[in-house]
């Protein structure tokens, strides 16, 4: 049996996401209303049956490290069914954080050796997808590969904001670039490019070889823009194509190949939207690959009156009288009467006074608005209360603890 190790690239800072990473990393950001942004990775490593997880975590790691201490105990049957955290080890004079993502597997190869895998899978967990490791996995062995990048087709235009992969017939990575006004396209569509989604499989002597090399290098130490464009005219470097291999449960109403970079407010706010509808573009609702994390202790959610219309509702919440459409409401939301808030997302245990109107708002967890409010309506009233108004037009008000001012 193929021994694999996983390592979860969980330390990105987010600063395109503020204010909802003032407090937290970018993987903790609440998603969907229950979840947090790394437990779909997280997921779709479990679901695979890849149970041997190191979580590389960095800047503002305290609210990660409590998600995981209680959604993801390390309850495995055995030795090699871990979720283990770790922070930059330090481990050469002067070295404090994680300096690239090839630093950060460099910085832990001590933990390779412990489990000596015969793979080593790299994810990023920075993306609201579902995707089944292990189809990669027999892609790579297939291949005889010492790489294997998951990539994704876009559109030529948009490639150029992505490391690209130009392949030839078989798939095998012959070009790489980095953000390049002029990428590479695919074999047989030259409107298409092969954009990296920032998940790798390594063969582990391929990759020590390379991780050791570049440590006596100064370089960016990062898989691409350093590791993989030597690694290609070395060795066999394959593009695993993300569109070919659908989940099981998957319905045919969703949108082919869902993958999203929650990078911006946005981006962010719009993936939850893509949850929505009769037809989601992205259903969270799938018992053949379900997202996982924390059981709630929340009594069911409590709707008197109302008018609710293409929402998702967390547990616990309570709604009285109010119109509430195409939102998210998280765990333990209350909305008081003769509220009216559609296009939003109201993160856990949020309080919205009576008489409140809001449209495209995103409020983080723990904060009560007051009765009578109006928020997302008038950007000019809502930057003067110190809300962030987002160049999308989107109002963010920022995680907090007491009422609104």
């Amino acid at each position: 049996m193929t021994r694999v190790l996983g390592f979860i690239m969980a330390g990105g800072k987010g600063e395109r996401l503020f204010p909802l990473t003032r407090e937290r990393s970018k993987p903790a950001v609440p998603f969907g209303g229950k979840y947090r942004i790394i437990d779909f990775v997280l997921s779709n490593f479990v679901n695979s049956g890849i149970r041997s997880l190191y979580v590389l975590v960095q800047y503002k790691s305290q609210s990660l490290i409590e998600h995981l201490r209680v959604a993801w105990p390390s309850t495995g049957l055995t030795s090699e069914h871990f979720i283990t955290l770790v922070p930059p080890q330090q481990r050469f004079v002067g070295e404090a954080l994680y300096r690239g993502t090839a630093d950060a597997i460099s910085q832990n190869l001590n933990l390779v050796r412990d489990i000596n895998p015969d793979l080593i899978v790299v994810f990023g967990a920075d993306h609201i997808y579902r995707m089944d490791i292990r189809n990669m996995i027999d892609v790579h062995l297939a291949k005889g590969a010492d790489a294997t990048i998951a990539c994704i087709p876009v559109p030529i235009q948009e490639a150029r904001g992505f490391g690209v992969a130009g392949t030839d017939a078989d798939g095998k990575i012959v070009e790489w670039v980095e953000k390049s006004q002029r990428p590479p396209h695919l074999p047989n569509d030259s409107t298409r490019a092969y954009a990296s989604m920032g998940n790798y499989v390594f063969s582990r002597q391929a990759l020590e070889e390379m991780l050791y090399e570049d440590c006596r290098r100064c370089t960016d130490h990062d898989f691409g823009r350093t590791i993989v464009p030597e690694m290609i005219p070395r060795g066999k470097v394959y593009a695993f194509d993300f569109m070919n291999c659908p989940v099981e449960g998957t319905q045919s109403t969703e949108e082919a190949g869902y993958w999203r970079d929650v990078g911006t407010l946005e981006a962010y706010w719009s993936a939850h939207m893509d949850c929505l509808g009769r037809n989601p573009k992205f259903n969270l609702h799938n018992r053949r690959w379900p997202i996982r994390t924390g059981a709630s202790i929340l009594p069911p959610a409590r709707v008197s009156q109302s008018d609710i219309n293409d929402s998702l509702i967390g547990e616990g919440c309570s709604i009285e009288s109010a119109r509430v459409k195409r939102c998210v409401l998280g765990r333990g939301v209350v909305i008081e009467s003769n509220c009216d808030i559609e296009d939003s997302i109201i993160m856990d245990h949020t309080t919205i006074g009576a008489g409140t109107r809001a449209k495209r708002v995103i409020i983080d967890r723990h904060n009560v608005v007051p009765a009578n409010l109006t928020l997302g309506l008038d950007a000019v009233a809502d930057r003067r209360r110190g809300y962030t108004v987002d160049k999308s037009g989107l109002t963010v008000v920022a995680r907090g603890l007491t009422r609104l001012e």
